[in-house]
């Protein structure tokens, strides 16, 4: 327990001691009190650095129901230590003396602290939020479409986004076949294919009868008149519609939504947009990490070779995505790139993905940097964790997704999509709200899918919708305990799985191309991609269901099965590695995954570290150059966004931490494609599932901006 003695910097000092803030919060605090002689004012200095330190842009004074804030909770401190400053903080009326204070500015003023009001910043991410606002404040004007524009863009959307009826006959065949189908089935099936919203507008037992009759896929076209575009809504084409109308648009959704097919049919409408008015636009992907540039990369290609367009249009569609630091030009040992506002990006539309990761400060210099034509279009997972740096960005645009689109909005993308039902709007909400679109339905998880149940489930925060999705007993999710036997059982199973990788190492395959042996390149192109097929991830990072201590168990059980030999040296033959800083020089940044492996290419055989870039090339890196790592058998929850595993294994600690959320329970799940192991005790999950991230910020409220 604190002493009740001490003054409100020696209780920052012991606080920092102990933990529950940084030295730099400390430190901070210390500074102020050097410039104005004022304890309490270093002491609310001191917690706001630290309430950045965890991922909040501000410290709100007051909670929803206009209370005072209670700052001993702030600083972790409950009980009698919690009450003692209190009582001593009760006394000091925080407005009156920020507004007051000279070190305290408003407006933007060129001070150390900004106060709005109801919120303390530090200036720097005041500037940010503010400035970032007005920028996407100013994308709200809706684009001026012509009438024979519309036409062209309506056409262009049926042509992209045509129905395809082989999923559904596939499906028909199926029932019909087993003797399970019926009416109501069947209307299930046709509603799910077709995303139907208005039934009750439709003739069933017409449109059964037809189902039932149909011996060819070509036989269900009759649809197209029975179940008419009026009565549906496909998500998809509505987030396309949404961004041929404005200059910034962003689609969300869950994994499996089609994010990037979506884009890719958007890409190419655009480019048709802009070719009516004879250009044609410079377009840039990127992603926060390498490894999201590259699954970026690969997707888009598989998106844009399926496109129902002609070949000289798909080539003008890129497919290389870079990262943002690449893009944006990053300065050796600097924050600030080469691209900002007096240096703008040679670009006419941005697509960045994975953008929940961006945080606050990366997204401002994103913005700032781009020229004032520009579209900017995000794609993200709204319901995953927000950036690991200050800020939620992208989770606080999609709020309001609630309001749902203007009346005229609502009826201008009616009139593209042809899906009637949207005409109904909202009115006087945010301009941002008609940007937004959200998918909601997913492709890759079908009803028989464990893995979208249990997201579903975790994201709805119902610990009963949870137990329902276990007792289900699906085949790609399985549920273990963490006692000693379980435990064993998982380092034995990744034993297994990483076998697999290490033996692709030594295993030497002739290049189907040439029939001559692989180069080094291609092997290690080879290892990366079997290493990417599984993954252990951890919510923690210390201890035996940690990071550090499952890597470390990993290890040993692996070299005990002679898999590899580390001889207790660093590096080793088949040692998988995260980079966890980024290295510009070297074109590397944290996230990067390498493989060490023999370089027997050259004369002399020595160690060398392989990475995949973004573009699906592989690096070489000698070992002492590689930026500061880890070793990667496990990685933490965090860092695995942007990366997708054919098996995840999830493990969570046997008893519960705050670092345990909703949205960290439910990244998770959503980096399994085909299989999720997940080792957790039942009241630790259930828990965590109740808690959700919400972090400090004055973002929504600045962009209230109605139209």
């Amino acid at each position: 327990m604190l002493a009740t003695s001490t003054s409100l910097l020696d209780t920052l000092k012991q606080l920092a001691t102990k933990g529950n803030i940084r030295q730099l919060d400390y430190q901070f605090a210390r500074f102020i009190q050097a410039q104005t002689q004022d304890e309490a004012l270093a002491f609310i200095a001191g917690v706001v650095s630290s309430e950045l330190g965890k991922g909040h842009i501000c410290l709100p004074l007051f909670d929803p129901q206009a209370q005072p804030v209670d700052l001993a909770a702030k600083l972790g401190l409950f009980g009698e230590s919690a009450l003692a400053l209190n009582q001593e903080l009760v006394t000091i009326d925080w407005v009156s003396k920020l507004n007051s204070a000279a070190i305290v500015g408003s407006d933007g003023e060129a001070l150390p602290l900004i106060f709005d009001g109801s919120r303390l910043y530090l200036h720097r991410y005041w500037h940010y939020e503010v400035t970032l606002a007005a920028r996407l404040n100013s994308f709200g004007s809706p684009m001026i479409l012509k009438p024979d524009e519309v036409q062209k863009l309506t056409e262009l959307l049926n042509h992209l986004f045509a129905r395809t009826y082989r999923y559904l006959f596939d499906s028909l065949n199926k029932t019909l076949q087993s003797g399970e189908g019926s009416a109501v089935v069947r209307q299930r099936m046709v509603c799910d294919h077709l995303d139907v919203v208005a039934e009750e507008t439709l003739d069933w037992p017409t449109i059964d009868q037809k189902l039932t009759a149909a011996k060819t896929i070509e036989q269900l076209s009759v649809l197209d008149e029975l179940v008419p575009q009026s009565a549906c809504v496909n998500w998809q084409k509505v987030a396309a519609a949404v961004a041929l109308t404005r200059k910034f648009a962003v689609i969300s959704g869950g994994p499996g939504t089609g994010k990037t097919t979506t884009v890719t049919k958007l890409l190419a409408a655009l480019i048709e947009q802009a070719q009516g008015y004879g250009s044609e636009p410079t377009i840039k992907l990127v992603a926060p990490t390498g490894k999201a540039a590259a699954r970026l990369t690969e997707s888009i290609g598989k998106a844009v070779a399926q496109l129902p367009v002609a070949q000289e249009l798909k080539e003008s569609i890129p497919t290389d995505a870079s990262t943002l630091h690449r893009l944006l030009g990053a300065i050796p040992n600097s924050a600030e790139f080469r691209h900002n506002r007096d240096n703008p990006l040679h670009l006419d539309i941005l697509v960045v993905d994975e953008a929940s990761m961006v945080d606050l400060p990366m997204m401002y210099k994103l913005i700032d940097a781009l020229p004032k034509h520009a579209r900017l279009i995000l794609l993200g997972d709204k319901d995953q964790l927000a950036s690991v740096e200050a800020g939620a960005v992208l989770g606080d645009i999609c709020s309001f997704n609630q309001f749902g689109f203007s009346h005229g909005q609502a009826a201008q993308v009616a009139k593209l999509t042809g899906f009637a039902t949207l005409a109904h709007g909202a009115h006087n909400q945010a301009n941002i709200a008609d940007s937004l679109c959200m998918l909601k339905k997913s492709y890759r998880f079908d009803a028989r899918s464990g893995i979208g149940q249990l997201a579903q489930a975790v994201n709805s925060g119902s610990a009963q919708k949870v137990d329902w999705v276990w007792q289900k007993e699906f085949a790609d999710i399985s549920k273990f305990p963490i006692d000693s036997q379980h435990y064993n059982q998982l380092i034995q199973t990744l034993v297994s799985e990483y076998a697999h990788y290490l033996k692709r190492i030594e295993l030497q395959q002739l290049d189907p191309n040439t029939n001559e042996p692989e180069t080094q390149q291609q092997r290690a192109k080879s290892v990366l991609d079997q290493f990417a097929r599984c993954r252990l991830l951890c919510a923690i990072r210390e201890g035996d269901f940690g990071v550090k201590g499952l890597n470390h168990r990993i290890e040993r059980a692996l070299a005990a099965r002679k898999l590899i030999q580390t001889q207790d040296e660093l590096w080793y033959h088949g040692r998988p590695v995260m980079v966890t800083r980024n290295d510009h020089a070297l074109g590397l940044y944290n996230g990067d995954i390498g493989i060490c492996m023999r370089d027997s290419s050259e004369q002399e055989v020595r160690l060398k570290v392989y990475f995949e870039l973004p573009d699906g090339s592989v690096k070489s890196v000698l070992p002492s150059r590689v930026p500061e790592h880890e070793t990667a058998y496990a990685m933490t929850i965090h860092k695995s966004q942007g990366s997708e595993f054919e098996h995840t294994l999830m493990i969570l600690p046997p008893d519960f931490t705050p670092i345990l959320t909703r949205e960290l329970i439910y990244t998770g799940i959503t980096r399994a494609k085909k299989r999720l192991s997940f080792y957790a005790d039942d009241r630790v999950m259930k828990r965590g599932i109740k808690v959700r991230t919400e972090r400090a910020s004055g973002l929504i409220e600045r962009l209230q901006v109605s139209g």
